[in-house]
């Protein structure tokens, strides 16, 4: 069965219509958002991951990069799931070869979990040429384009995540 909101666009969800610039925009922003669902599907099936193990892979080798240790506790708070949730989501990082458990470098009485470089080498295989083709797209835009797109991004998450009655004005 098609989800629906890969439905040829009508404009029918949207209130009072609106113009056919602002349809299109706003079909073209769904349109991104199913592309990137599918993608991440992809992505977990390829990997064998499932949603949080490819979030706390995700931020493992964030933090990693950013020279952080990485507590269990800390990825039940990002993931927000509970330590036993935590745990297993450890041990299947772990069969997968994608982290490790690891002493914590300055309490000897807690441990970290550390991304593998397999980890690091799989996620890089599976999304390093997609990321680089949407980095060369927004490279070539101009600053002034890239500055609009960000504000019209981020009323959007706002107008998505708020009320309407504290949703930015454009």
């Amino acid at each position: 069965m098609r989800d629906p909101d890969e439905f040829s666009p009508s404009g029918y969800w949207y209130p009072d219509g609106g113009s056919d610039q602002t349809i299109s925009l706003l079909d073209q922003l769904r349109r991104y958002r199913a592309a990137e669902t599918a993608m991440r599907a992809r992505t977990r099936a390829t990997m064998l991951m499932n949603e949080n193990d490819l979030r706390a892979l995700r931020f493992l080798l964030h933090e990693q990069r950013a020279g952080r240790s990485v507590r269990p506790i800390d990825l039940s708070r990002v993931l927000d799931i509970s330590t036993a949730s935590t745990t297993m989501l450890i041990d299947r990082l772990e069969r997968g070869g994608h982290a490790h458990r690891a002493p914590h470098p300055s309490d000897r009485r807690a441990g970290i979990v550390v991304p593998t470089t397999h980890g690091d080498d799989e996620v890089r295989a599976t999304l390093g040429a997609m990321h680089q083709r949407m980095l060369a797209y927004v490279d070539a835009l101009s600053d002034h384009d890239r500055a609009i797109i960000v504000r019209f991004l981020g009323g959007m998450s706002a107008a998505v995540e708020s009320d309407a009655s504290t949703a930015p004005a454009p």
